[in-house]
């Protein structure tokens, strides 16, 4: 959970009244925020938030205003939100950053001579945005610049490494980009995010003279923003327009809290976006959401009128409207986080303090204990264990290559099918395994210098897709079992199942001949369970095909059986 550093003064000039160590202790609920250090002598206090949805809190200004608007029973006007039509300064976007780097916002802010407390909430503030909720830079980067020097357009525009050259911040000479990406510490840290791109994305103005490098790093000579500055430019690149407009977003109401006047910029697309092509920014962009009194008072468990539902939701910042039983509200610009109904319950609950509810006893006492299925997984553990195996425990992620390439299935195959993780960050956890069996021959492949014959099992879950559920996919229990040796062969693995299936009083033994790409032809089957309801397949059972222990380099002959135990209760 992120954890900021702010000044106890600069927090009380934005609360605009001082604040004793108990009203902060009563007023950081608010924000789901602890005090974990604090320093008398600097002032600094270390506040850590329990909340990572709420990126406008990770700040002293957006802590200092959710304390107002709470303190003052209304949310502080932004005017700025709904500046009147006409032309404003604009950024130009160039055709081909769709490809690499799409999406950009702005605005200005007049006024507000930047303190030494200012300065660091500001950097603060940046890397924070930019390093959790821009996943370090990948999503959204944030630049921010002394207004005065810069010449309107600024243009948004792909270049060549070697194209341009500018001072970057730290540095006293003049690097090309290929310099910064190869030299300058940031260049290094952050190049993976451009990489493979032959042009990059460069800022500039009217002049030519270069902003930033983003993701990278600022310009030195306008980026650099020193204690005494007055008027300032913001700027966020990133791959998410919503999450770039929601950054605007923030830094505009941080610096009007501090007295900024914020005003517009246009951004011109050559290309459609989910806004058009030409963006204002800052926008309040979020959707309306209608909740009823009911759903509330059913949620917390206490009797609320929407009389008291629309003080505590108004004071915590939203804007409601709606009749006394349905009420649409909606979040300030400087948030979207408004997912489902709870999300507004919740704030109801924070608004109002957990302190607000009576404590209720429960009504029904329970003993712990395992579950059917476990204790069938148990018993099975158990018997096979008792008949020579060894126990393998591994992880439900794998990899496409595991549980599809070698075993020797195509994508189209219904043994394919499988749950993908959109967001992957290895491609060994890519997915959620569809089958137990690639498990056991990972194990099997580094056993080789193992005395035979092996032996091996492992009771796990998988998850299979199934579009009926609620999820699109449902989780089973399966013991998988194989057997490794110079003899293995169908009729010995078969004969475990049968074995098993007599000790567990389960008629889950009978065949049927099937065809499957990862066993040889003909020594392969569909085990099925046989009952009052009819028939219904329950495993496999079979010979595993040469090549597919030639690409797991298993030289020993492999049968095995994988049998889904939740039928069998």
């Amino acid at each position: 959970m992120p954890t900021i550093s702010i000044n106890r003064k600069d927090l009380d000039q934005l609360l605009r009244r001082r604040a004793t160590d108990k009203e902060l202790d009563a007023w950081l609920p608010l924000v789901k925020g602890e005090v974990k250090d604090s320093d008398a002598a600097t002032g600094e206090l270390r506040i850590e938030l329990q909340d990572s949805n709420r990126p406008d809190l990770w700040c002293v200004e957006g802590i200092a205003r959710q304390i107002r608007c709470k303190l003052d029973g209304k949310p502080g006007a932004y005017a700025y939100m709904k500046a009147a039509k006409g032309k404003r300064d604009q950024v130009l976007v160039e055709k081909g950053l769709e490809h690499v780097r799409p999406f950009i916002g702005a605005c200005k802010a007049r006024g507000y001579k930047v303190t030494a407390e200012g300065l660091t909430q500001l950097i603060q503030t940046q890397e924070k945005l930019a390093d959790i909720f821009g996943r370090k830079r990948r999503t959204i980067s944030i630049g921010v610049y002394r207004l005065r020097p810069i010449t309107f357009p600024v243009s948004y525009a792909l270049v060549r490494p070697e194209e341009a050259t500018f001072r970057p911040l730290g540095y006293d000479d003049a690097m090309s980009l290929r310099e910064i990406l190869e030299i300058h510490p940031k260049g290094q840290e952050y190049a993976p995010i451009l990489a493979g791109q032959e042009r990059l994305p460069l800022l500039r103005d009217a002049q030519g003279a270069v902003l930033s490098f983003p993701p990278i790093i600022n310009s030195r000579d306008i980026g650099e923003v020193r204690a005494g500055d007055e008027d300032l430019f913001i700027e966020v690149t990133g791959t998410d327009l919503r999450m770039v407009m929601l950054a605007v977003n923030i830094f505009a109401a941080n610096l009007h809290d501090r007295g900024a006047a914020i005003e517009p910029v246009d951004i011109v697309y050559p290309y459609k976006t989910e806004m058009g092509r030409t963006v204002r920014m800052p926008q309040a962009f979020g959707r309306p959401r209608t909740v009823t009194q009911a759903e509330i008072s059913r949620a917390l468990g206490t009797a609320l009128s929407a009389r008291e539902i629309r003080a505590s939701l108004v004071s915590y910042g939203y804007a409601v409207a709606g009749s006394d039983r349905s009420l649409k509200v909606a979040l300030p610009a400087y948030r979207n986080d408004l997912m489902h109904s709870v999300d507004v319950i919740e704030d109801v609950a924070i608004s109002r303090g957990y302190h607000t509810f009576g404590p209720i006893m429960p009504s029904a006492f329970t003993v712990g204990g395992l579950s059917r299925i476990e204790q069938l997984s148990d018993k099975v553990r158990e018997l096979m264990l008792g008949f020579g195996f060894q126990e393998i425990i591994s992880n439900i992620l794998g990899s496409r290559e595991d549980l599809v390439a070698r075993m020797r299935l195509s994508e189209g195959h219904p043994a394919a099918h499988r749950i993908e993780i959109e967001n992957a960050m290895s491609q060994s956890i890519e997915c959620l395994r569809q089958w137990v069996l690639p498990s056991l021959l990972r194990v099997e492949t580094a056993s080789s210098r193992s005395f035979y014959p092996h032996l091996l099992f492992e009771v796990g879950e998988v998850a299979v897709p199934d579009p009926g559920t609620e999820t699109g996919t449902r989780t089973e229990v399966r013991l998988s079992a194989l057997l490794a040796h110079a003899g293995a062969n169908f009729s010995e693995t078969h004969s475990y199942l049968a074995l098993l299936c007599y000790y567990l009083n389960k008629p889950a033994d009978h065949l049927a001949p099937i065809e499957h790409p990862s066993f040889i032809e003909g020594r392969v089957a569909r085990i099925e369970l046989v009952g009052a309801g009819g028939t219904s397949s329950v495993g496999l059972i079979g010979e595993l095909h040469p090549e597919v222990l030639e690409r797991w380099q298993i030289t020993m002959p492999c049968s095995m059986f994988e049998l889904t135990l939740d039928p069998l209760l």
